[in-house]
């Protein structure tokens, strides 16, 4: 088939799926086939090196299976992508014609390791996708854009993949989220492309639906999916994987509404609640400073009489007091103690500021 050079952001919503692990060449080629017949897939996608926290897992079957992508390329007529952890590997897979060149979390936390791939794309075509690093940290994530950027990969060739951090507890996902860090991204590098990654957010298929919404919802620039012609007998991650029609009946389920409207009732009724909710944040940081003045004068009394600063009782029960109105107040548990925390940490170094010598 005749291929035109693939261009990042050339569509939005970008949907790229496939399987986690090319396995074999019969196992790549099936799912990348059986995707391209659904017609939901703009970039196929299979890991030809996968980065393994114990040594004897299945770790990728390494550069033979960048010809069975090539091959899925000239099959299917779709551009392919792969991740790469090393500069040999980016020169590979570019060799091997892959278009699209994934940057993994373990890849994005090794400043060195992200410098000798920039430096490898140098010069090249490549299109740059970065995962978030596995624990939360923006300016890790930031720096290896701009160490794309400096080697001479153009902004628009550069994109990002919000894929969750790992925070050493056991919840709902298998890394959490963190929606906020993926928008102080966003605002620092105004305009990037932001693909969304359920699979890796959820790490089951249970909740794959309801994250990437979520990113839909949130005016994600498309999705990052794995897909497997047989999930039950991956070789990898084999509980977040997809066949192929689950994985189109997933993207048929998505609304990806539009980013504005120009409808005369909508642009006045949003700022109009824009504007409510302007004066009631006025309204919130005028009470948090009248609170942290008292605050400062109880600081003055605990100083007078020697008395430490941190008296844990008290504020314990004022945390349990107000998550006990969270259905009250419509406001979830996890929301009232990170405001509750903040609000205390602030008070303690203002309170501590009073008692410096």
């Amino acid at each position: 088939m005749q291929q035109r050079p693939f261009r990042l952001g050339a569509r939005r919503p970008l949907i790229i799926a496939g399987p986690c692990s090319a396995e074999t060449e019969e196992q790549t080629l099936a799912t990348c086939e059986a995707l391209a017949r659904e017609g939901c897939v703009d970039v196929l996608r299979a890991g030809i090196w996968k980065p393994r926290t114990q040594p004897g897992s299945f770790e990728g079957v390494g550069p033979k299976g960048l010809a069975w992508l090539a091959e899925a390329k000239r099959r299917t007529g779709l551009p392919v992508a792969t991740e790469v952890g090393s500069a040999r590997h980016a020169e590979q897979a570019l060799a091997a014609g892959v278009d699209l060149l994934w940057i993994g979390a373990r890849t994005t936390v090794n400043p060195f390791l992200v410098q000798e791939i920039a430096d490898a794309t140098t010069g090249s075509d490549a299109c740059i996708l970065i995962k978030n690093p596995m624990h939360p940290d923006v300016a890790l994530w930031a720096g290896a854009v701009t160490r794309f950027e400096q080697a001479g990969i153009p902004r628009e060739r550069i994109g990002l993949i919000h894929r969750g951090f790992s925070t050493g507890t056991h919840g709902r996902y298998r890394n959490d989220p963190m929606w906020h860090l993926a928008f102080d991204m966003q605002s620092r590098f105004p305009g990037m492309m932001m693909l969304g990654d359920p699979s890796h957010i959820c790490g089951t298929r249970r909740y794959l639906q309801e994250v990437a919404q979520t990113a839909a919802n949130l005016n994600y620039d498309g999705l990052i999916v794995e897909s497997h012609c047989d999930p039950a007998a991956a070789w990898s991650d084999a509980d977040q994987q997809l066949t192929p029609q689950a994985f189109a009946e997933l993207m048929r389920s998505i609304n990806w509404r539009a980013v504005k409207s120009e409808d005369p009732a909508y642009v006045r009724t949003l700022a109009r609640c824009r504007a409510e909710i302007d004066q009631i944040d006025s309204e919130i940081f005028d009470l948090l400073s009248r609170r942290m003045r008292i605050a400062d004068r109880i600081g003055e009394v605990k100083r007078d009489n020697g008395v430490v600063i941190l008296q844990s009782g008290r504020w314990s029960s004022i945390v349990e007091k107000i998550v006990a109105r969270s259905a009250e107040l419509n406001l979830s548990e996890d929301f009232l103690r990170t405001v509750l925390e903040a609000i205390h940490l602030e008070s303690i170094d203002h309170q501590n500021r009073l008692m410096q010598p």
